[in-house]
């Protein structure tokens, strides 16, 4: 790869800056509330497509961040059509389902099962408070694990989306409130995603480079770490 596409594969890496000052979400989220997060996601995802493509043009495909954008224009479309009494752990089933479906490569089934693992957690409850989202982050993490055959240092979407589930439960046995322990959640998903830089990879489509995959961001990792923060407001 050459220095100048090296380059661009870091040049906006500051989108995962310290989310310190990002809005976070109240002492309970409700379905309205999660209508609105989830938009954000698009929101998100469009504006950093090309970046996320950038780095899948040296580790994968080169499309996840224009896979991302067709996904999550797709849940936009399935939110607008489903009633307003949907409950948050539906909005999240149907989104899973959604992306499953809508979603090309790998990334589809990674990001759908975490929201199906999400909304099981959720069940049937009007409003998610810190113990449910604790629950929904851990089963997300873990069904992603199950689903891509990963672990914490594989270079995968997990290397985010771990460290966050962990820190969002150890803030909450803490008795930290909702709003920080998302806070700290998002800032340990950052931090996760910038650690796969130095990390071979061991799964995925990055697997064929070997040692040349290290001293690249992850896109999954990255795309996780800009969904979470948007999720909660950022």
């Amino acid at each position: 790869m050459s220095a100048s596409a090296a380059a661009s594969t870091s040049a906006t890496a500051t989108d995962l800056a310290d989310p310190a000052d990002a809005a976070t979400p109240a002492t309970t989220i409700d379905a309205p509330a999660l209508r609105a997060a989830l938009g954000r996601c698009r929101v998100v995802v469009e504006r950093h497509a090309a970046y996320l493509t950038r780095l899948d043009t040296v580790l994968g495909d080169g499309d996840h961040g224009d896979n991302l954008v067709i996904g999550f224009r797709a849940v936009d479309a399935l939110l607008a059509e489903l009633p307003d009494e949907t409950l948050p752990g539906e909005l999240l089933r149907a989104v899973g389902h959604r992306l499953v479906a809508a979603v090309g490569g790998a990334s589809g089934p990674l990001y759908g099962t975490a929201f199906l693992e999400a909304a099981a957690r959720a069940d049937d409850a009007p409003a998610l408070d810190g113990a449910a989202v604790a629950g929904m982050l851990r089963a997300a993490a873990d069904g992603l694990a199950r689903r891509g055959r990963c672990t914490v240092g594989d270079k995968t979407i997990l290397d985010t989306l771990e460290p966050a589930a962990a820190a969002f439960e150890a803030a909450q046995r803490d008795g930290r409130p909702l709003a920080e322990s998302y806070a700290l959640a998002v800032r340990a998903g950052r931090d996760g995603a910038r650690s796969t830089r130095p990390l071979v990879a061991r799964r995925g489509l990055a697997l064929r480079l070997g040692e040349r995959s290290a001293g690249h961001l992850d896109p999954g990792a990255v795309s996780c770490a800009l969904l979470l923060r948007a999720l909660g407001g950022g």
